[in-house]
């Protein structure tokens, strides 16, 4: 068994209150659960309007499957107009 962790930091520059941020963000964190079948929470920077910090989490037989998702996961967040993706990583467990 392989736990993939992916951490990601987003600037949300549209992000001018704290409601506008938690929409964009509660979007992307349904799509991502729906198409990849992950476990989303925002873990940092909870208090700033532009700035958010993700958690990603899969659990799979393969680390390679596991990978693959996550890689998936980072390219979808990287096409949604409304979020820079600023940094991410990838841990295996």
């Amino acid at each position: 068994m392989t736990v993939g962790l992916c951490t990601v930091e987003l600037f949300i520059p549209d992000g001018h209150s704290l409601k506008e941020k938690r929409q964009v963000l509660q979007s992307l964190k349904t799509r991502l659960r729906d198409k990849f079948n992950l476990s989303v929470a925002e873990v940092g920077d909870q208090d700033l309007w532009q700035k958010a910090v993700l958690g990603l989490a899969c659990v799979a037989n393969e680390s390679a499957h596991v990978n693959q998702v996550l890689d998936q996961a980072v390219n979808l967040i990287q096409s949604v107009p409304a979020i820079q993706l600023l940094r991410s990583r990838i841990e295996f467990l």
